[in-house]
This record gives structure tokens, sequence and C-alpha cells, in this order.
């Protein structure tokens, strides 16, 4: 069916181009023949005599002329289609793209300049044709060969905006994490020298009640409790000013319904979304039964703790009697405490244990040990 329809269409054009064609050669057919017949107008089109017959012949040569060669043309087209197709084929649909864009952008720009050289006499009309076919070739052959690039470039675009839209939320995001310190992590020291390593992010946040009880400390009769206080506003002082990793706010929200700092602290952190820093064990699991993030200090210490390995030997000091009938202590240098069984007859001496197992809590770690 669609090679009648294509046929028709052929022939149809033959048609058409063969009237046209010939009704030009109509002064010459009325010069030749004078006969006053072939001159009359016809009424319309002002089309004579002459005009008419010589497009009836043509139009009647070229459908004889086209129904012969429609035939031809259409195998033509179909080895022409065959032969794009298994170039497509053969080729990436990422270059058919780039060419088809490549081809719109020549086309849009040899129109563009081809208008403004088509008032030039005799080749202005011309000109334009050139332009496209120039301009609509290179933008085929541009685009094909810089493909990656174009494609990187439109990728890239959705990708910064993306980036910088997340680089905002993370700015939010990370302003609005806070970590609110408790008074035992602020006096144990610590603190500050993870703050300056960097591994804590975002901002930390002082509450006042927290101050306060820093200075009542502080300020305490007991000469032990005053350095400790005193201490804490040190270290305080030193966050705030010595790391340029982290931003320190102090915050005035106080709860005066609650009297105890570890309680209104919780409350504080479930109210702003933030975690807890700090090293006191019943505070961790009050914090995490209300749903509050805590970061221990003494996990963190202790998940940097050298691994003991049963079977592994090692040289301490027996210092004191452990709760058990026998038992001896001693301690390492980053103080984790060593069960010696049968260690008690060697208090003060220093001799080689060998590990027999390891405890690890959340209040530290443990080692099991027998002398060798």
């Amino acid at each position: 069916m669609l090679d009648r329809v294509l046929k028709f269409f052929i022939t149809a054009l033959f048609v058409f181009a063969g009237g046209i064609t010939l009704q030009f050669f109509a002064p010459e057919l009325t010069n030749f023949i004078s006969v006053s017949v072939l001159q009359v107008n016809m009424g319309f089109f002002k089309l004579t005599a002459a005009h008419f017959i010589l497009i009836l012949i043509g139009a009647a040569l070229g459908g004889i002329i086209g129904h012969f060669l429609s035939t031809i043309i259409l195998q033509q087209l179909k080895r022409f289609n065959l032969w794009v197709e298994q170039h497509l084929n053969k080729m990436p649909i990422s270059d058919v793209i780039a060419g088809v864009i490549g081809l719109a952008i020549g086309l849009i720009l040899a129109d563009l300049i081809g208008y403004s050289f088509s008032r030039i006499p005799v080749v202005g009309d011309y000109i334009p044709v050139i332009f496209s076919i120039v301009l609509g070739y290179l933008g085929i052959h541009i685009m094909t060969k810089k493909r990656k690039e174009v494609a990187e470039l439109f990728t890239n675009i959705p990708k910064g905006l993306k980036e910088a839209v997340h680089l905002k939320s993370g700015k939010q995001n990370l302003k609005s994490s806070y970590k609110l310190l408790d008074t035992s992590v602020i006096i144990d020291g610590r603190i500050a020298d993870i703050a300056e390593t960097g591994f804590i992010e975002g901002t930390v946040l002082i509450p006042v009640f927290v101050l306060e009880e820093l200075q009542r400390i502080a300020d305490s009769a007991d000469a032990l409790k005053r350095v400790r206080g005193r201490r804490g506003l040190d270290i305080l002082q030193k966050i705030r000013e010595g790391s340029a990793k982290l931003t320190v706010e102090v915050t005035n929200e106080d709860f005066d319904d609650i009297s105890e700092v570890d309680s209104k602290l919780v409350q504080l952190a479930q109210k702003v979304g933030g975690k807890i820093i700090t090293n006191d064990y019943n505070l961790n699991k009050v914090a995490e039964l209300r749903g509050v993030k805590v970061l221990n200090i003494n996990e963190l210490s202790n998940a940097l703790k050298p691994v003991a390995i049963p079977g592994e030997e090692m040289e301490v000091v027996v210092v004191k009697d452990g709760k058990e009938q026998g038992q001896g202590l001693a301690y390492l240098d980053d103080g984790t405490m060593i069960v010696i069984e049968n260690g008690k007859k060697f208090m003060g001496e220093k001799i080689t244990v060998e590990v027999t197992s390891a405890l690890q809590t959340a209040a530290g770690r443990m080692i099991f040990a027998k002398p060798r």
C-alpha cells in the first residue's frame, strides 16, 4: 500500500513538473504557429490557449515518464533509506542527537546571516542557500566531535545548581547541628584537644546554666572543686579562642521549672535537636532513654585503646588488692585496669602477665590476666 502511495505522489510530481515546464514554451509556439486561436485568453491566471494546451501536453508527458520512472525512483529511495538506517544503527544515539542539534543550530545561524546578504543584486538569492549548506555541515561536524564536552556542560549546570543547593542546605544543617557540652566533659579537658583535631563539626552550644554551675564550682570552699571549676572555665576559653574549626555559641535558654543541670541539658538538646557530649555514664543512659543522641568521650577513648588479645604478654606493676580473694590490680598508662588472678602476692612488684580475656563496657575497658 505504501509503495502505491509513493508511486502516485512521484507520478503527480512529474505531472506537475511537466505541465509547469512546458507552458514556458507558449510564446515560441504562438510565434511558430500563427493562429489567432492560440492567443485567446482563457480567463484565468492570464493563460492563453497555447499555455493551456502546453500544460496539458506537459502533464501528459510528465505522467507517462513518472509512471515508468516511479518504480526506479522508489527502488533508489528504498536503497537510500536502507543505507541511512544502517549508518544510523552503527552510530550511537548521542551522535545522532548531537548531529540533529548541530544541524538545527547551523541552519538558524545561516538564516540569520544569509538575511543580511539577501539584498545583494544577482547573487543575493543564492547566498542564503550556500550559508545553509556550509553552516549546516559545520554544525553537524562540530557537534558530533564535541558531543562529550557539550554533554558534560549540560550535565554540570544542573549538577552545579544541585551542589549549590546542597551546600546551602548543608550550611543550614551544620548550623542547626548543635553539640551541647555538660559540666563533666568540660572539666575533663579532653574535649579541647578533640575539637582541635576537627573530629567535631557544627556549633558547640554552651548553655548559661552550665556556665553558672562551673562558676559555683570555681567559687566553692573546697580547694579541689575550685581547681576543677577554674579548669573548666579555662577549657571553655581555650575552645572558644583556640579552635578555628568550631563555632561556639552561648545560649541564655533556661528551664526554671527544672532544678537539675543534667535534666536541663537533656531538655535543651531535645528542643534544638542537638547532641550531648559527655563522659558521665548516668547522663549518657538518661539522654538515650529520652531519645537524645549522645557522644561519650569515654567511649571514644576506649575505642582508641589498643586491643588486648588473649595470650598476649605484658609487664605491669601490681598496685593494690582486687575485690575477689587473691586478686591484684594493675593499670596501663592509658588508665585501663588489669585484674590479675592470684596477683595479690606480687603487691608492689613488676611482673609479666598473660592476658586471658578483656571486657569492654561503656564505663571503660577491663583486662583479666594471670601471672606468667
